[in-house]
């Protein structure tokens, strides 16, 4: 963290879609908060022991605070559920990182963004950033129905201050379609920077329809795009910690190195965070995380050792 708060205090929690709940963020004592990034995520950690991230969309250069929005998932793992019925204003909670695994890439003519649900919220800060930098973009919103699509008029009156674009899709409604996110892909200009965030499903479509254009395409995942390895029977070497640990089948990485009394800073153990990324010394990863590109990935110098394994018999890390 270094820079930022330990604490944040809860100044207000609203109701902006169906089942999806606005936190506003502050710094306990009042001051200003750092500027962050477009695409910044926060990482919280909650007091029943879950650590969790999520996006921050309000405009990167406001200090008075951060804001998130969380949708209460019925198929999550407890961390939405805690925050829509736990949490109260005047509640403080533990910050335990701030990052972006997901950056704006400022210098692009032309920025076409693609959410799903609660997948706008990190293009919302970007859309937001692109404003100021009088930066040309189009967005593509698609939710069930309305009452599930947050923020629309915030967004409308985005586009309409810049003379951009924004194009709402509601497949649940009479007359309704999916957005066809091939045929999108296929009509930008060859200048154009895609981002997609939303459900695997569409991340999969845009990935498949993106794949020649990896240098202009960027996806976060809010869930796991692979399973964890947890086949085992190989062993890791800790070269900070002078140890060497054995991984049994069933069991990350991170809960052998964690079991041995090693420090590891974690929040989603599902590979979608990024804040157990480690430096690999010797030794072929399994990679299984969603935030590293293939070609990161294939370059192995670093992994997430909550959800990757290894393809060699022993690791060396760097912890």
């Amino acid at each position: 963290m270094n820079d930022y708060p330990s604490k944040l205090r809860i100044a207000s929690i609203q109701r902006v879609a169906q089942d999806v709940r606005l936190f506003t963020l502050v710094d306990p004592e009042g001051s200003a908060l750092p500027e962050f990034t477009a695409g910044s995520h926060i990482e919280l950690l909650l007091a029943n022991g879950l650590g969790r991230s999520y996006s921050l969309f309000n405009a990167p250069s406001e200090t008075a605070c951060y804001q998130i929005a969380v949708h209460n998932s019925p198929t999550g793992t407890g961390g939405s559920r805690y925050m829509h019925e736990a949490l109260n204003e005047g509640d403080v909670v533990s910050v335990t990182g701030l990052r972006n695994h997901f950056p704006l890439h400022e210098e692009a003519p032309d920025t076409c963004f693609i959410a799903g649900g609660i997948g706008i919220t990190p293009l919302m800060a970007m859309a937001q950033r692109l404003n100021t930098l009088g930066k040309r973009w189009e967005l593509h919103y698609c939710a069930r129905t309305p009452d599930h699509a947050a923020f629309v008029s915030e967004l409308r009156a985005l586009a309409e201050a810049s003379g951009n674009a924004l194009h709402c899709h509601f497949d649940q409604i009479p007359g309704g379609q999916p957005l066809d996110i091939s045929h999108l892909v296929q009509t930008r200009t060859a200048d154009t920077h895609l981002y997609c965030c939303g459900p695997n499903g569409m991340l999969n479509a845009f990935e498949t329809a993106t794949a020649h254009l990896r240098d202009r395409s960027h996806v976060e995942y809010f869930s796991p795009k692979a399973e964890a390895a947890l086949d085992g029977g190989f062993a890791v070497e800790l070269a900070r910690s002078g140890k060497t640990l054995q991984v049994a089948p069933g069991q990350t990485i991170l809960e052998v190195v964690t079991a041995a009394g090693v420090n590891v800073q974690t929040s989603c153990r599902e590979g979608i965070c990024g804040s157990c990324e480690t430096r690999i010394i010797s030794g072929e990863a399994d990679h299984r995380d969603s935030i590293l590109t293939p070609e990161e990935q294939a370059e192995n110098t670093t992994m997430m050792i909550c959800c990757s394994g290894a393809k060699t018999s022993k690791l060396v890390l760097d912890l």
